[in-house]
């Protein structure tokens, strides 16, 4: 099932998956060894960051967690790749003394028995300022020119994807694909932009989430797409049944299908409890976004052009910072983005029985359980002014990206 929410709910959530840097290039830098008999070394190649560095002991904490200790020989080749560059045969060779704590390293070499260190034969470092420039370099790219949405239809044929953005997904946005777009999938069991895939256009259906970017149409309705993430996640408007956070995990009642639904929470999950005034804010303005409302906003306006009193939609005054300042965007809506970590955090023993909880979370499989990518708490004040498709729309402007949107596309 892709989904165990409202239609509605589910074609207002917005992009909420990391968008981190990929291996790319670094992942496939390393050279694969010539076979080897049983009795040869085992060659083993390692990529993360360095945790610490000691004379020729490098430990790097490996993507995956684990951390492996790395011996730099005299003979090792120790090469610094720029981001962008494709060539490792022009990346200049850089003595050990340069590299620093934080810096990413992809290392092949000999590993021992127990695959805790690797002799190193050959090692790539990229500088952490350099991924960090280009990473912004990026991030601003992808928010200059950047749109996220629901996908509400392909055409194939015609290679164009229409987006459902906005408020309540009241826009639409067409998106054209050439043979030169760059089309990634993200995994049905992970939130990581490592984990995404080479996608074509048919694998984007109807219902996924999307973000773009591109050139920009002058009426900012469509977008001719140099690059494409997409991928199906749950929605899911609940309530809590019960935690266990021996396992990590969280047991829900999915308001839609009246089924308990069970989900992973892991270290990449993000937990929040929405602030009672926040929330109400949000309330007021969803109350006034609502079928009806608009006939008042009309009405607000032609009083503004005859000189009269205007009130604003639900009573509440619009100002920069949007909701409760900061964050916001004058006369709309608020950016999450930036205000989510202001918002305290919650564990899984902060969560009740019977509380409302809304939950973005990866598709799954039968062999991996969904896994929380953003759990917001504290949304009960909405439920109680508008409907729960309509509450779900508080969600819509996220992009979660934790500051990384886009990436470097080569970084490891």
């Amino acid at each position: 099932m892709r989904t165990l929410v409202p239609s509605r709910f589910a074609t207002t959530i917005a992009l909420i998956v990391c968008l981190c840097a990929p291996l790319g290039l670094l992942a496939q830098a390393q050279q694969p060894s010539t076979p080897q008999d049983s009795t040869a070394p085992k060659r083993v190649r390692a990529v993360g960051a360095i945790k610490a560095i000691n004379g020729t002991s490098v430990t790097v904490t490996e993507d995956s967690g684990a951390e492996v200790t790395i011996t730099i020989q005299p003979t090792t080749r120790l090469v610094r790749l720029e981001p962008g560059q494709t060539d490792l045969k022009t990346a200049p060779a850089i003595p050990l003394s340069d590299v620093q704590v934080g810096d990413r390293m992809l290392v092949g070499g000999v590993g021992s028995e127990d695959g805790k260190s690797i002799t190193a034969t050959t090692a790539v470092i990229m500088k952490k300022s350099d991924v960090a420039e280009k990473q912004e370099q990026q991030r601003a790219e992808w928010q200059k020119n950047g749109v996220a949405g629901v996908v509400k239809s392909v055409d194939a044929a015609a290679g164009t994807i229409t987006l459902s953005t906005g408020a309540m997904g009241a826009s639409t946005l067409v998106v054209h694909v050439s043979k030169d777009t760059i089309i990634r999938r993200y995994a049905s069991d992970s939130i990581k932009f490592d984990d995404a895939k080479p996608g074509t256009l048919e694998q984007i259906k109807p219902g996924d989430q999307l973000r773009a970017r591109g050139t920009k149409s002058d009426d900012g309705k469509e977008l001719a797409a140099a690059e494409i993430v997409s991928g199906t996640f749950r929605s899911i408007l609940a309530t809590v049944i019960a935690t266990d956070a021996s396992n990590s995990s969280i047991t829900v009642n999915d308001l839609a299908s009246k089924r308990p639904v069970t989900l992973k929470v892991g270290p990449d999950s993000q937990m929040h409890q929405l602030p009672e005034m926040f929330a109400a804010r949000i309330a007021m303005r969803l109350k006034a976004s609502a079928p009806g409302a608009q006939g008042q906003a009309a009405q607000g306006r032609a009083a503004q052009a005859d000189g009269g009193p205007v009130h604003p939609q639900g009573g509440e005054e619009r100002r920069p910072g949007g909701y409760g300042g900061g964050g916001g965007r004058a006369g709309g809506p608020p950016d999450f983005q930036q205000l989510l970590n202001r918002m305290p955090a919650v564990s899984l023993k902060d969560l009740t029985k019977g509380s409302v909880v809304m939950i973005v979370a990866t598709e799954g499989t039968a062999q991996s359980p969904s896994t929380v990518i953003i759990l917001l708490s504290g949304v009960e004040p909405i439920l109680a002014a508008v409907s729960p498709s309509e509450a779900s729309t508080i969600l819509s402007p996220w992009n979660l990206s934790n500051g990384a949107i886009g990436g470097t596309g080569d970084t490891p």
